[in-house]
Formats: C-alpha cells, structure tokens, sequence
C-alpha cells in the first residue's frame, strides 16, 4: 500500500507520518527504516445511529504545523456539524506519541468515541499478541522486543482485542465498532487489532476531550513505564516542553538577514518559514545514533511503484549534510562520515543504498555494470569541502580519521577510470547503464577533493597523480559530452551518444564545479546549459514552471521534479554570485565603468529573478504543512510521490543561503555607494 504522509513528527527513537486529516500512517521504531509497526490508527465516532471514521472523504481538514515546531495541528469539519481538533507531539525524549482529541458538535449527541488501530508489531502481522491489562488501562501488542502500548486520559471504558481478518469477522475490532460497543476480549494472538472506547455525551455548542498515548519500548516492562510517567504529568507541561525543545534546536542555525528581495517583498517570511521547516524535517530523516539519513519516511514498503525510499543514499547524505552544515549544523557532517569509513565496501566504493545500521540494502546495484560510481565520487568530495572549513586540531584529526577512507576510495574511482571516462554503471536515477556526464563529474569532484586531501597530508605524488586523473576526466568529458547545441548529452547507452537533455548535467557546475565561470569559455558553457535546461525541460504549472529530470522521462507520469527544479535555481544562485564585475556576460563593446556595472547589475538581477521563480515554484508545490515532495503533480500541481524528500530539503536550505548571500551583498554594495 502507497502512503503518502502530509506530516511527520518524532524524537531520536520514533518517526510518525501522518495522513492531512490525522491517521497515521507510519510509526517506526527504534530507526527511521525499521520497523514499522503501524498497519492502520485512526479515530472514530460513533454518533448512535452509524460510525463517522475522521480519514473518510465526508471530513473536509485543515492541517498545518505549530510554528517554528514538530507538533501538528489537524482541524476536521463534518458536515453533521461535528467538529474534531487533533493535537499531535511526540514527547523529546520518550518514543510516546501524545494526541489530543478534542469533539464537539452543533446538536446533541450520545455516542461512542472510539480510537482503533491495527498494529504489525515489527513489520509482521503474524505471531503478533495482543492484550488489554485492565488494572492499568492499557492496549498492548507485541512481537519479539517490540512492544507498542495505548493508554488514554480519561481511561477507555470499553475495548477489543480481535482478529484483524474477515475470516473470523465476529472479533474484529474494526467491524466491533459498527453497533456503538465493545466485546471486551482481553487477549488474543495472530494477526491482532485493537479498539478502545469512550463514552461521548455531547450537548450542543459542547466539547469532550480524549488524550491518547501510543508508546513504543523493547519491553513490557520499559512501556508500562514510560506510559506511566507520562501520564502524570499535564499536557500543557508536555507541549511546553517540546516546543522549547523545538525552537531550542532552531536557535543554533545559520541567521537570515535577506534585506531586501527586490519585487518579492512578500517573500522573505514565507523563506524564513521554508527554512527553519527544512532544518526541522531533516532532524527527523537522521538516525541521531549512526549519522545516516533516509532519503524519505518509507511509504512503499513492498517495492510495489518504486525501490523503496526508507535507506541512505551516499549522494543524497552527502548533500544533506552540506546543506546543514552551510545552515550551522556542521556535527551532522562529523557522524555522518565516521558512519561512511565503517561502510566502505572492500574495493574502496560505496554501495548503492544502505540500511541506516550500515548494513547493504536492498539493492539492484551489485554488480560492476550495475552501481552507482557516483555514491562514491560525491562521497570524497563532501569529505573535501567539509575538511575545508574545519581548522586548528579538529582539521588534523579529521584528516587523519579519513584518510584510509580516502586512499581507497580514490583508487577506487582510479580503477574505473583509466580511459578519461568512467565504466559502465547504473545513472543517478537508477534507470539506465552506461557512461554518464554527471557520473563523470562526481568522479571529477571526488578525485579533485582526494588530491587536495593528499597534498594536506603530505601525500605530493598521490596529489599530482589524482589531479591529475580527474583533470584528464574533466577534458574527456567535454572532448565526447558537450554538444554543438549548447550542453551535454546524457551519456553513452548501449554504445551510442544519448544527446537526451538531463536535468543532473548540472551537476558539471554545482555541486561538483567541473566548470569554473572564472574561465570565459566555461562560464560560457554554464549560461548555455543553464538556458537549455529552461527550455527542454520546463513543465509550466502552479503559475511558472518545474523541471523534469530528463525528455520523455515517464517515471510517475514523468512530473517535474522539486529537487531538479532546486538544481537549477542553485546554479543560477551561484552562477549570479560567480559572476565577475569587470566581464558581465551580455555585449562585449567598449563602455564606461557605469555602464559596466549596469550591464554587472542586470545579469545578476535576471540570474536571481529566476532563480527566485524556481524557489516559489518548489514552495508552491509543498504540503499544507510545508513539506517539500520530490515531484509535483503537472496537472494538478499538488505534491507528489514522495513525501517529505531529504533531498529537496537540504537543497532548499541551499538556495535560500545562497539567495541570503546575494541580498546581503547587494545591500553591502548600496551601502559602499
């Protein structure tokens, strides 16, 4: 089954995604990949005369994210006139989901107010056990060391311990509800759901409020204890708690000034927002123990459209952990490569894909033919440019902690490179075999950073021997990619130049700068492939346009993509700050000094203009709570796929620093004037 979520929220131990109008649909513990213990968790009323189940198409919700926090707020309007408000937190430090229910209606109702769940205790819906411990009030199920626990306040009155199959219908919590009461079984084993029960005695204009713990633990013992302490203390204390934690965590991050965006004044704030909801989503995509990230909450665990998105990419970490480090989060690059030196493979690559424990996914990348080289060419560069900003005896200890990583790693990309382009091997989107420009460009980045490492530590001949290697990669790249029309081809497949436009071609420029605008002819190369990739790329919708990853791509209806889109407004961010004063790209004629920064000023304001254009382009397509997918829907320019996407964060955290950067530069400059 295909779950999107429209929120997520959690601790260090517990990841929940939730649907827009308050179902959850996933509840992992104790990593980010595993497991997931939720098949189904949603209230219900029962009215007296039928059940309302608040995930069904007669609620019409409202749900956003309590500022500057992790804590969701779900408002349900039904046309009976009921109306439920759900406040959702997970606790800081305990893996206990917190929500509040909150009824009330426009007549009088005497009903049920039920709360149902259908748990797969460690990913199994088999040889599960379930009971309701009546001396305390709670629901448990559990599987081996996994136990999942409801407790409530008040205490439920009422409850179902079943069978979740319609074989055996006459226990199933599911269907118990459908005549307003309970069976009250207390235990049962096998495919196992649960149901509890309150009585709901509502006047018109009248509320009753419910508080539901759903807690997680190794133990029985461990549950019923952080059940039970949580339960004591008042809710107002709890969510006090976990806001300051929340802003707390924000208050460390990079300071935004942006004075002025110049015709998008009422930009700023909706930037200011985008980004501390960037920092927020990824603390909650990071393993805090390994340092690994998922690409995305898993939503598709079967493999049933996809490859599954709930594991660690070498490439998309890489850019996350840049993107926090640049936001003032530099830690999350320490962990994440002591993790990278503990998964590099024997031959000195990284795999496609690994479970955030280190451990190989799930993967169609096992073979020479079939990996990703660029995992590894974009994990030695991030070692690289993070080692660059370090000084004094952390910037040695760094070095030394790596340096092996780096040695084979870059022997490594040696070895699959002996003719100036790489082997044959799978593209970054997991699509085709063959040679690939962006592939060539991580290796480029990857063996220019090993050859800075090197000189570093001493290492002179290593240093020429690898600059040298990525500068004769560089040269073959242009020599056999750039095309006559104005940018690179996609590659080589099954033997023949692919002269496809790909969005990734970027990545020549940023991240892996293969071409430098201080060269007059690449800087020339860069305008052309940025200008190409607007028009053979462009999908116009939500008021401007998004990019798709490459023509005729028919990947989930080949929507434009909020990462591609991310890419490009990133190289016309730096392109914008790259460019040099004393040659502007427009008509070379003699001028004046004025007309000299006129020309300066206009080419970094048209830079910037688009640039802005694809930020609000990727705003526009987020969730309701600011999550950004990794596609946009074309026809009806709604989020996508996959929901929230690592990825598109870490690069909206960069467009909106380099955007910061501009401003304060253009300010500077109208000071100096």
């Amino acid at each position: 089954m295909i779950r999107l979520p429209n929120a997520v929220l959690g601790n260090d131990e517990l990841l929940v995604t939730m649907g827009r109008k308050g179902e959850i649909l996933g509840f992992f513990y104790p990593r980010r990949d595993h497991a997931q213990h939720v098949e189904e968790s949603v209230a219900c009323i029962h009215t007296g005369e039928r059940l309302l189940w608040t995930n069904d198409n007669d609620w019409h919700c409202i749900q956003n994210y309590v500022e500057d926090t992790n804590i969701v707020s779900t408002k349900l309007y039904h046309d009976s006139g009921i109306r439920i408000s759900i406040l959702d937190l997970v606790h800081p430090d305990v893996p206990v989901l917190i929500r509040r229910f909150k009824v009330q209606s426009q007549r009088e109702i005497s009903g049920k107010f039920f709360y149902y769940s259908n748990f797969n205790v460690g990913e199994t819906s088999k040889k599960n056990s379930g009971f309701c411990d009546t001396d305390t009030h709670l629901l448990v199920q559990y599987w081996q060391n996994y136990y999942i626990g409801i407790y409530s306040l008040p205490e439920f009155t009422e409850w179902q311990i079943g069978k979740a199959m319609d074989t055996i219908w006459w226990t199933n919590s599911k269907y118990d509800m459908e005549d307003g009461k309970l069976q009250r079984n207390k235990e049962d084993i096998g495919n196992i759901n649960n149901a509890a029960g309150w009585d709901l005695e509502l006047e018109a204009g009248g509320a009753n409020e419910f508080v539901i713990l759903m807690g997680a633990a190794s133990s029985r013992h461990l549950l019923y204890k952080r059940i039970y302490e949580l339960s004591k203390l008042p809710l107002e204390y709890i969510f006090e708690k976990t806001r300051e934690h929340w802003v707390m965590w924000l208050s460390r991050k990079q300071v935004l000034r942006m004075p002025g965006i110049e015709g998008y004044d009422n930009l700023r704030q909706e930037l200011f927002s985008a980004y501390n909801r960037a920092l927020l989503v990824l603390y909650l995509l990071n393993d805090h123990e390994h340092g690994s990230f998922v690409a995305a909450p898993e939503f598709d665990s079967n493999f049933e459209k996809c490859g599954g998105y709930g594991f660690c990419w070498n490439r998309d970490t890489s850019e996350v952990v840049l993107a926090l480090k640049r936001s003032g989060y530099p830690e999350y690059c320490d962990k994440f490569f002591k993790w990278c030196i503990r998964t590099q493979l024997p031959d000195g690559s990284w795999f496609q894909r690994y479970w955030l424990n280190g451990d190989i996914a799930p993967s169609w990348g096992n073979f020479d033919y079939s990996t990703q080289i660029d995992e590894t060419g974009s994990t030695l560069y991030a070692m690289d440019v993070y080692y660059r900003v370090l000084e004094g005896l952390k910037k040695a200890e760094f070095l030394e902690e790596v340096w092996v990583s780096v040695l084979r790693a870059a022997e490594y990309l040696m070895k699959r490179t002996k003719s100036g382009i790489h082997e044959s091997c799978m593209d970054l989107w997991e699509t085709y075999y063959g040679i690939f420009t962006y592939t060539n460009a991580s290796i480029y980045a990857g063996l220019m950073g090993a050859s800075h490492l090197a000189e570093e530590n001493g290492e002179i001949g290593m240093a020429r021997r690898w600059k040298k290697r990525a500068e004769f990669i560089k040269q073959a790249t242009i020599d056999r990619f750039w095309l006559q029309e104005g940018y690179f081809a996609k590659g080589v497949i099954n033997g023949k130049l692919d002269k496809t436009a790909d969005a990734s071609i970027l990545g020549t420029y940023v991240p892996f700068g293969m071409l430098s605008p201080k060269n007059p002819i690449e800087r020339d190369m860069i305008q052309f492939m940025i200008e190409n990739i607007q028009k053979k790329l462009s999908v116009p919708i939500n008021i401007h346009y998004g990019i798709k990853r490459y023509e005729n791509d028919s990947y989930i209806n080949g929507n434009p993509w909020v990462v591609t889109t991310l890419w490009l407004a990133k190289a016309m961010f730096t392109f914008a700050l790259d460019l040099p004063h004393e040659n502007a790209i427009s008509s070379p004629i003699q001028e004046t000094h004025h007309e000299k920064e006129d020309r300066y000023d206009e080419d970094v304001k048209r830079f910037t203009s688009e640039g802005i254009k694809c930020l609000k382009w990727a705003l526009a397509g987020a969730t309701s709570t600011g999550l950004l997918p990794e596609q946009v829907d074309q026809s009806t320019g709604k989020p996508a796929w996959v929901i929230p996407l690592g990825w598109s964060e870490a690069l909206m955290l960069d467009n909106i620093l380099l955007l910061d950067k501009i401003c304060r530069r253009k300010a500077g400059n109208k000071k100096e004037g």
